[in-house]
């Protein structure tokens, strides 16, 4: 049962919050951010001179701080803030803090039982935290925070070797490699990234650089047999150990798994993504020269787009691709002289190969429908944001406005959003947008 199942979807407004109102009692107002079931909104509001807080649907925290940000709630609905004061950062759950401090504090994200995870930095060593417990062993540099599926397992890009600034013959003797819970690989390399955990979570994989001119696919350190001009981020093939990732070669830009090319040549590849049930895979490709699109399987979409295209997304069931699209009005080669024309940038969906009639000054990651056979998105349009579903705009605009989401039977969306300058909690049929 998907999380949503348990959600209000009954009631069909709720105004939680008259944020008019609160712009009379503070200085200022920022980050607004929902919970994802509507039912809270939280802001850092700012009530004296280099002082801040956070406030939860109109009620303060007393405490203050010299800065907060990065608001996110978790799925029990306590939010969740980086703080600083005294020159010191820690993290804020609803209004109790981590015991532990750090010179600073980034990249935080929730485990899949909803514990809070966090790079942080304290003297001279770099890590990873989770609920304040930091690693045992800290790093020159640690660079990224990944979370295995089950949340048991952390892991990031890491330094193990200080050197002196300008040293390039000790940077190339590698001194990256990957540390899970703090524990590293045994070997190095010239830098590292993209790292990835396989399904199971006993597996990583990364993008690691050789030297100067080589690069492959690291699992668990040791390297693939072969090497290449340069690669991408790989991903595990659901439900195997299979690896697969875009390398360059002296022929283009192709898809390779475990090492060995899988599909044909292209200008670029990026941003390979599996379907829900493992069987597909579809990817950023560029068939030629300044032209982006989608492909599937190795077949690229027919139409394609002069600027870009993002990640491709797949249908729950499977069977349909959507991806963002850019596109200017103007050819290729005026795009230097001509990029700060309004209106000259414009975005759309795309849904298998064929894209929305209109297009938006904006548009977000495309929705499918839990039954796949809707696509819906949130566009902007004239400086105000829409709903917009299989191409058609709503006929109610908002001066913000967070992802909609679908109800479990697809019936239905909730609508997280501010107008006259007061936040509302939606619930409304899909044939009402």
């Amino acid at each position: 049962m998907s999380e949503s199942a348990n959600w209000d979807w009954k009631t069909k407004e709720k105004l939680l919050v008259d944020l008019n109102e609160l712009q009379k009692k503070f200085i200022d107002i920022r980050e607004l951010t929902p919970s994802d079931d509507g039912e809270k909104i939280a802001a850092v509001v700012q009530p004296e001179d280099k002082r801040f807080t956070t406030c939860v649907n109109g009620e303060v925290w007393d405490e203050t701080f010299e800065k907060v940000w990065s608001l996110k709630f978790k799925p029990d609905n306590k939010l969740v803030s980086l703080v600083f004061r005294d020159f010191e950062w820690t993290v804020a759950v609803d209004h109790e803090m981590w015991e532990e401090k750090f010179d600073f504090i980034w990249n935080m994200q929730f485990t899949p039982d909803g514990r809070v995870a966090a790079n942080v930095k304290k003297g001279d060593d770099y890590g990873v935290s989770v609920d304040g417990k930091t690693w045992e062993n800290g790093f020159v540099e640690a660079r990224d925070l990944i979370i295995s599926p089950n949340g048991t397992k952390t892991a990031s890009a890491v330094s193990t070797k200080r050197i002196k600034e300008g040293d390039i013959f000790g940077f190339q003797e590698g001194v990256w490699t990957v540390a899970v819970d703090g524990v590293t690989w045994d070997k190095t390399f010239v830098n590292v990234w993209g790292v990835t955990f396989s399904h199971d979570n006993q597996h990583l994989a990364a993008e690691v650089r050789l030297n100067l001119y080589d690069y492959t696919i690291a699992v668990d350190g040791k390297t693939w047999e072969e090497t290449f001009g340069c690669v991408w981020e790989p991903v595990f093939k659901p439900g195997s150990y299979d690896v697969v990732a875009p390398i360059k070669t002296p022929q283009g830009w192709t898809l390779a798994m475990n090492g060995k090319p899988i599909w044909g040549n292209f200008i670029q590849i990026w941003n390979q993504k599996y379907s829900p049930d493992g069987k597909r895979i579809a990817a950023i490709v560029a068939p030629e020269y300044g032209k982006w699109t989608i492909a599937v399987d190795g077949s690229p979409w027919a139409r394609s787009f002069s600027d870009a295209v993002l990640p491709p997304i797949f249908s729950p069931d499977s069977k349909r691709v959507a991806a963002a699209a850019k596109e200017s009005k103007y050819p290729f080669h005026m795009q230097s002289a001509l990029h700060n024309i309004p209106g000259n940038d414009r975005y759309t969906i795309a849904v298998d190969g064929t894209p929305w009639a209109e297009d938006f000054d904006m548009v977000w990651d495309p929705i499918f429908s839990p039954g796949s056979d809707k696509v819906l998105t949130k566009v902007e349009k004239n400086g105000r944001y829409f709903i917009a579903i299989d191409g058609r705009v709503g006929r109610r605009g908002f001066e913000a406005l967070w992802n909609p989401v679908f109800s479990p039977d697809g019936e239905k969306l909730l609508i997280r959003c501010v107008e006259g300058g007061k936040y509302y909690r939606r619930v409304v049929p899909i044939g009402e947008i």
